[in-house]
């Protein structure tokens, strides 16, 4: 089968490449291969779950499931808003508040419980909020974060050598807390904290560079679970301040398409600040907080299909929290 599509195939299709058997994805005029041999631990794709502030531990889920988090192990430090990335064996948290910002960047494997290991320094300190990160198999790409005033400075990391971050270029949004999926080749950003634009701009993981913009968001918005397929990103809640409306939303983007966000469904939880990941089918949105406190419950939707999300189970504890997955869009 050509790796040459005809010229009216729409940037993000999918096919079925009858000569490889393979699936494939359509992305900068070619087609590219999809993952599908997604690690499976429990059964499925794991997630995990940083909770920070006044405890550290690590919450673990299998994604093709439901149920109630267990225990995975502690995270170095206890520090929230962190930035996170991944690949198929290791899962990245970098930066964070205790409320003091650090630049400590600590890493666990994914198919073995236990605690976090020091994996090097990002250039900037900083926290983040929600899920502020970007990932392919190779490649982690941390953006903008309140350092404590916001900087806009983007980092990468090598996910398999440990070491120290370095630089990869600047954000066009000089906020910090947007909040962050990706696809193998793709990163894209949307909304900020604490200004709330509605901005949505994108990286290319593989070459270092500025983010250009991509779109809009719905309304001006920040502290939203994000997850992703290859193909498919998605915000899901998340705060309009100083108003606390809209915390239901979920909203989406095609990932190699430029253009504005479009409504996907609504949450079943009024909630921010809470976690994303996914397994390219399942989003999950993992704690947070609304109004009337923190809480601890568990949502996903189904990806490639439109509508509400449903109840998954609960977290260790009512926490915001910063999340990733050994099966994400951008693996």
């Amino acid at each position: 089968m050509s790796n040459n599509p005809p010229i009216e195939v729409p940037q993000g299709a999918i096919r079925l490449n009858t000569d490889s058997q393979k699936l494939e994805f359509f992305a900068q005029d070619r087609w590219h291969e999809m993952a599908t041999d997604v690690p499976t631990l429990d059964g499925g794709a794991r997630g995990l779950a940083y909770r920070g502030g006044a405890n550290n531990e690590i919450d673990v889920i299998t994604i093709p499931t439901t149920g109630n988090a267990t225990d995975f192990g502690n995270a170095l430090s206890s520090a929230g808003g962190l930035h996170m990335a991944a690949s198929r064996t290791r899962s990245i948290a970098a930066g964070g508040g205790t409320p003091s910002r650090i630049n400590v960047i600590e890493f666990v494997t994914f198919s073995s419980t236990g605690n976090g290991q020091n994996f090097g320094d990002l250039t900037v300190v900083g926290a983040g909020g929600g899920q502020m990160g970007m990932s392919n198999q190779t490649r982690g790409v941390f953006a903008g974060r309140t350092s404590p005033s916001n900087v806009n400075t983007m980092d990468f990391i090598t996910i398999a050598t440990e070491g120290n971050a370095l630089d990869f270029g600047d954000q066009g949004n000089t906020e910090g807390g947007m909040n962050c999926f990706s696809s193998p080749t793709r990163g894209v950003m949307g909304g900020a904290h604490p200004n709330n634009t509605p901005r949505i701009e994108f990286i290319t993981i593989a070459s270092k560079g500025n983010s250009q913009e991509f779109g809009s968001l719905l309304f001006d918005q920040e502290l939203s679970g994000a997850a992703s397929s290859a193909t498919r990103g998605v915000w899901m809640g998340g705060r309009y301040a100083p108003s606390p409306t809209n915390m239901t939303t979920i909203q989406y983007v095609q990932i190699q398409t430029l253009g504005n966000a479009i409504e996907f469904g609504d949450l079943i939880s009024v909630r921010n600040d809470s976690g994303g990941m996914s397994d390219c089918v399942r989003g999950i949105c993992y704690g947070g907080g609304n109004p009337s406190g923190s809480i601890n419950n568990i949502e996903y939707i189904h990806i490639p299909t439109l509508g509400n999300a449903f109840d998954f189970g609960d977290a260790q504890n009512a926490a915001g929290y910063s999340c990733n997955s050994n099966g994400h869009g951008g693996l």
